[in-house]
């Protein structure tokens, strides 16, 4: 009996950003939540403040850190809606912009899970903007006079 031979198909690419997108954010999100496990994290946080920061947990800083998260999150929906060059652009522009900001939030960082995650979002990031970058261009149909 001849084993089935299954089809590979191509994926489009507004599906692979979009992939793409939800696991930049689920890596967020567990480097977060894995955080928490610090005791210096969580002893900070019951006293509503930002480990090894000024920071202050309070309304400007939890909206502030909401605003920080939307293109992310918006770009999950937004690659799906907006059209392909509208699209490239965002997915580029935005992918840049959160590489650096990770980058630069592991500035004096020491724990490894949180470096590693990192590394992960900047892989992925990197990923978004090279996916995003080599967007196929749109196919010209030519019709015969």
């Amino acid at each position: 009996m001849k084993p089935k031979q299954y089809r590979d198909t191509p994926v489009d690419v507004k599906l692979v950003l979009c992939a793409l997108w939800v696991a930049v954010l689920f890596v967020f999100a567990y480097v977060d939540i894995f955080g928490f496990y610090r005791a210096d994290v969580l002893d900070a946080a019951l006293d509503g403040r930002m480990a090894n920061t000024a920071f202050t947990v309070d309304q400007v800083f939890l909206t502030s850190t909401l605003i920080y998260l939307l293109p992310p999150i918006l770009m999950v929906v937004l690659t799906l809606l907006l059209a392909p060059r509208v699209s490239r652009t965002a997915n580029t522009v935005v992918s840049v912009l959160y590489l650096i900001t990770i980058i630069v939030s592991c500035v004096g960082e020491t724990w490894v899970y949180y470096l590693l995650g990192s590394l992960v979002e900047v892989v992925l990031l990197v990923v978004i903007a090279s996916t995003a970058w080599k967007w196929p261009p749109p196919t010209v149909v030519r019709t015969l006079p």
